[in-house]
């Protein structure tokens, strides 16, 4: 497989799974850390780390709208809901 077909499949299996996680707003990120150790937050750091690697610039606020595909000050609002204590003590029992 060439590397341009590798990276346009690897681009659709990341929209794919933004998509997926956007279908799933239910989702919290505090589950998604306890659960697979990154969340929609930990994306868009890494889409900002990866735009700064190519000198490309992107702030973290638009990282995140790519991510979120809203502000995600609305996203937070809409759809965030507090961690509950049960989620805080997996959360950080998993982290030590």
């Amino acid at each position: 497989m060439d590397i341009s077909t590798k990276t346009e499949l690897e681009a659709a299996a990341f929209r794919r799974l933004l998509a997926h996680l956007d279908e799933h707003k239910e989702v919290q990120n505090i589950d998604l850390m306890i659960t697979a150790d990154f969340c929609r937050n930990c994306l868009s750091k890494w889409i900002a780390a990866e735009a700064k690697a190519r000198n490309v610039e992107l702030t973290d606020d638009e990282a995140r709208e790519w991510i979120y595909k809203m502000p995600y000050s609305q996203w937070k609002q809409q759809h965030q809901l507090p961690a509950t204590d049960e989620q805080m003590a997996a959360f950080n029992a998993k982290k030590k």
